[in-house]
Protein backbone atom coordinates (compact mmCIF):
# COMPACT_ATOMS: atom_id res chain seq x y z
CA UNK A 1 0.00 0.00 0.00
CA UNK A 2 1.34 2.93 -0.65
CA UNK A 3 0.96 6.02 1.31
CA UNK A 4 0.33 9.54 -0.32
CA UNK A 5 -0.04 13.14 1.61
CA UNK A 6 -3.26 14.82 1.29
CA UNK A 7 -1.10 17.70 -1.40
CA UNK A 8 -1.04 14.58 -3.41
CA UNK A 9 -4.59 13.91 -4.17
CA UNK A 10 -3.89 14.24 -8.10
CA UNK A 11 -2.42 10.74 -7.71
CA UNK A 12 -5.02 9.54 -6.21
CA UNK A 13 -7.22 10.60 -9.18
CA UNK A 14 -5.36 8.79 -11.41
CA UNK A 15 -5.50 5.87 -9.05
CA UNK A 16 -9.19 5.78 -9.50
CA UNK A 17 -9.47 6.05 -12.82
CA UNK A 18 -7.27 3.13 -13.79
CA UNK A 19 -9.21 0.71 -11.17
CA UNK A 20 -7.08 0.68 -8.19
CA UNK A 21 -8.77 0.32 -4.33
CA UNK A 22 -8.01 4.25 -2.31
CA UNK A 23 -8.10 4.34 1.24
CA UNK A 24 -9.45 8.05 1.75
CA UNK A 25 -11.00 10.27 4.52
CA UNK A 26 -14.80 10.62 4.85
CA UNK A 27 -17.52 12.71 7.32
CA UNK A 28 -17.74 9.49 9.13
CA UNK A 29 -14.22 7.31 9.28
CA UNK A 30 -11.84 6.29 6.60
CA UNK A 31 -13.35 4.88 3.75
CA UNK A 32 -12.87 1.99 1.22
CA UNK A 33 -13.46 3.21 -2.44
CA UNK A 34 -12.75 2.58 -5.83
CA UNK A 35 -14.57 3.30 -8.84
CA UNK A 36 -18.25 2.25 -8.79
CA UNK A 37 -18.85 1.79 -12.24
CA UNK A 38 -15.47 -0.84 -12.20
CA UNK A 39 -16.35 -4.37 -12.03
CA UNK A 40 -12.72 -5.41 -10.95
CA UNK A 41 -12.41 -3.08 -8.87
CA UNK A 42 -15.39 -3.26 -6.69
CA UNK A 43 -14.73 -7.65 -6.81
CA UNK A 44 -11.97 -6.76 -5.00
CA UNK A 45 -13.00 -4.75 -2.38
CA UNK A 46 -15.30 -7.35 -1.32
CA UNK A 47 -12.37 -9.55 -1.18
CA UNK A 48 -10.48 -6.79 1.21
CA UNK A 49 -13.21 -6.82 3.14
CA UNK A 50 -14.05 -10.60 3.42
CA UNK A 51 -17.39 -9.06 2.61
CA UNK A 52 -20.29 -11.26 1.43
CA UNK A 53 -21.96 -9.92 -2.39
CA UNK A 54 -25.39 -10.32 -0.41
CA UNK A 55 -24.21 -7.19 1.83
CA UNK A 56 -24.14 -4.41 -1.14
CA UNK A 57 -21.65 -1.61 -0.83
CA UNK A 58 -22.65 2.00 -0.92
CA UNK A 59 -21.29 4.81 -2.74
CA UNK A 60 -21.20 8.74 -2.07
CA UNK A 61 -21.94 11.70 -4.88
CA UNK A 62 -20.10 14.58 -5.14
CA UNK A 63 -23.55 16.74 -5.72
CA UNK A 64 -27.48 16.28 -5.94
CA UNK A 65 -27.39 16.58 -9.51
CA UNK A 66 -25.17 13.41 -9.67
CA UNK A 67 -27.37 11.54 -7.17
CA UNK A 68 -30.23 12.36 -9.55
CA UNK A 69 -28.72 10.43 -12.65
CA UNK A 70 -28.84 7.75 -10.22
CA UNK A 71 -31.34 7.28 -7.92
CA UNK A 72 -35.55 7.00 -9.41
CA UNK A 73 -36.01 10.86 -7.48
CA UNK A 74 -39.01 11.42 -5.69
CA UNK A 75 -41.02 14.26 -3.41
CA UNK A 76 -39.68 12.11 0.03
CA UNK A 77 -36.04 11.81 -1.41
CA UNK A 78 -36.08 15.83 -2.33
CA UNK A 79 -36.92 16.44 1.80
CA UNK A 80 -34.39 14.01 3.46
CA UNK A 81 -31.58 15.48 1.08
CA UNK A 82 -32.09 19.34 1.73
CA UNK A 83 -32.39 18.34 5.52
CA UNK A 84 -29.97 15.75 6.26
CA UNK A 85 -27.32 15.58 2.83
CA UNK A 86 -24.92 18.05 4.86
CA UNK A 87 -24.81 14.92 7.58
CA UNK A 88 -24.22 11.43 6.68
CA UNK A 89 -27.11 9.83 5.33
CA UNK A 90 -27.41 6.45 3.01
CA UNK A 91 -30.29 6.51 1.36
CA UNK A 92 -31.49 3.27 -0.97
CA UNK A 93 -33.55 3.30 -3.40
CA UNK A 94 -35.06 2.28 -7.01
CA UNK A 95 -32.01 2.71 -9.29
CA UNK A 96 -33.34 5.25 -12.50
CA UNK A 97 -34.32 4.03 -15.44
CA UNK A 98 -31.65 5.32 -17.19
CA UNK A 99 -29.16 4.04 -15.11
CA UNK A 100 -30.25 0.60 -15.38
CA UNK A 101 -29.49 1.24 -18.98
CA UNK A 102 -25.74 1.74 -18.60
CA UNK A 103 -26.43 6.11 -18.79
CA UNK A 104 -24.36 8.15 -17.77
CA UNK A 105 -22.59 4.45 -16.32
CA UNK A 106 -23.50 1.53 -16.23
CA UNK A 107 -22.91 0.55 -11.53
CA UNK A 108 -20.85 -2.43 -10.66
CA UNK A 109 -22.90 -5.87 -9.34
CA UNK A 110 -22.45 -5.58 -6.01
CA UNK A 111 -23.00 -1.80 -6.10
CA UNK A 112 -25.93 -2.14 -7.60
CA UNK A 113 -28.70 -5.08 -6.00
CA UNK A 114 -31.78 -5.84 -7.22
CA UNK A 115 -32.24 -2.71 -8.93
CA UNK A 116 -31.40 -0.84 -5.70
CA UNK A 117 -28.50 1.82 -4.86
CA UNK A 118 -26.99 2.89 -1.42
CA UNK A 119 -26.02 6.14 -2.03
CA UNK A 120 -25.10 9.64 0.11
CA UNK A 121 -23.60 13.12 -0.83
CA UNK A 122 -20.86 13.69 1.02
CA UNK A 123 -19.95 16.87 2.79
CA UNK A 124 -16.22 15.82 3.28
CA UNK A 125 -13.90 17.85 1.12
CA UNK A 126 -11.24 15.18 0.06
CA UNK A 127 -14.13 12.90 -0.71
CA UNK A 128 -16.38 15.47 -2.79
CA UNK A 129 -12.85 16.22 -4.83
CA UNK A 130 -12.46 12.50 -5.14
CA UNK A 131 -16.13 11.57 -6.32
CA UNK A 132 -16.08 15.28 -8.47
CA UNK A 133 -12.93 14.00 -10.62
CA UNK A 134 -14.00 10.76 -11.04
CA UNK A 135 -17.17 12.46 -12.96
CA UNK A 136 -19.61 8.94 -11.24
CA UNK A 137 -20.28 7.70 -7.80
CA UNK A 138 -17.71 6.34 -5.95
CA UNK A 139 -17.40 3.23 -3.17
CA UNK A 140 -17.20 4.61 0.53
CA UNK A 141 -17.18 1.45 2.44
CA UNK A 142 -15.59 1.58 5.81
CA UNK A 143 -11.74 0.81 5.29
CA UNK A 144 -11.68 -2.12 7.65
CA UNK A 145 -12.79 -6.55 7.80
CA UNK A 146 -16.53 -7.03 7.75
CA UNK A 147 -17.39 -7.24 11.09
CA UNK A 148 -14.81 -5.18 12.69
CA UNK A 149 -15.15 -1.78 14.03
CA UNK A 150 -14.52 1.67 12.03
CA UNK A 151 -10.88 2.84 11.54
CA UNK A 152 -10.35 6.30 12.36
CA UNK A 153 -6.32 6.71 12.57
CA UNK A 154 -4.20 6.39 9.14
CA UNK A 155 -1.67 4.27 11.51
CA UNK A 156 -4.36 1.77 12.55
CA UNK A 157 -5.13 1.80 8.76
CA UNK A 158 -1.78 0.50 7.72
CA UNK A 159 -1.33 -2.22 10.46
CA UNK A 160 -4.93 -3.67 9.80
CA UNK A 161 -4.06 -4.11 5.80
CA UNK A 162 -0.03 -5.32 6.10
CA UNK A 163 1.12 -8.20 4.90
CA UNK A 164 -2.96 -8.95 3.64
CA UNK A 165 -3.27 -10.88 0.63
CA UNK A 166 -5.85 -8.29 -1.02
CA UNK A 167 -4.86 -4.41 0.77
CA UNK A 168 -5.53 -1.82 -0.93
CA UNK A 169 -3.77 0.18 -3.07
CA UNK A 170 -3.33 3.60 -1.89
CA UNK A 171 -3.90 5.34 1.28
CA UNK A 172 -4.62 8.90 1.46
CA UNK A 173 -3.27 10.03 4.91
CA UNK A 174 -5.37 12.15 7.11
CA UNK A 175 -3.64 11.81 10.09
CA UNK A 176 -6.41 11.00 12.92
CA UNK A 177 -9.92 11.63 12.25
CA UNK A 178 -13.01 12.39 14.61
CA UNK A 179 -14.44 9.28 16.29
CA UNK A 180 -18.27 9.89 15.02
CA UNK A 181 -20.78 6.65 14.69
CA UNK A 182 -21.11 5.19 10.93
CA UNK A 183 -23.71 6.82 8.47
CA UNK A 184 -27.63 6.42 8.84
CA UNK A 185 -29.02 4.23 6.50
CA UNK A 186 -32.68 4.88 5.14
CA UNK A 187 -34.84 2.96 2.56
CA UNK A 188 -37.27 4.82 0.87
CA UNK A 189 -40.06 3.12 -1.27
CA UNK A 190 -43.03 4.42 -3.10
CA UNK A 191 -42.96 7.48 -0.23
CA UNK A 192 -42.29 5.79 2.86
CA UNK A 193 -39.45 5.93 4.89
CA UNK A 194 -38.14 2.20 5.89
CA UNK A 195 -34.67 2.97 9.11
CA UNK A 196 -32.49 0.24 8.16
CA UNK A 197 -29.26 1.51 10.66
CA UNK A 198 -29.30 4.67 12.81
CA UNK A 199 -26.05 5.89 12.64
CA UNK A 200 -24.67 9.68 13.37
CA UNK A 201 -28.03 11.43 12.01
CA UNK A 202 -30.97 10.90 13.96
CA UNK A 203 -34.08 10.26 12.18
CA UNK A 204 -37.36 8.49 12.49
CA UNK A 205 -39.01 6.69 9.75
CA UNK A 206 -43.14 8.79 11.29
CA UNK A 207 -43.09 11.31 8.72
Amino acid sequence: MIILKKSEIEKIFIALKSGQIVVFPTETSYGLGCDAANQKAVDKIFKIKKRPKSKPLLVVASSVAMAKEYLVWNKTIGKLAKQYWHDPLTIVASLSFRARRGIPFRLAAGVVSNNTLALRVTSHPLAKKLCAALGRPLVATSANIGGEGDIYNSSDIIKKFAGKKYAPDFLLDAGKLPRRKPSTIVSVKFEKIKIIRQGCVKISDKR
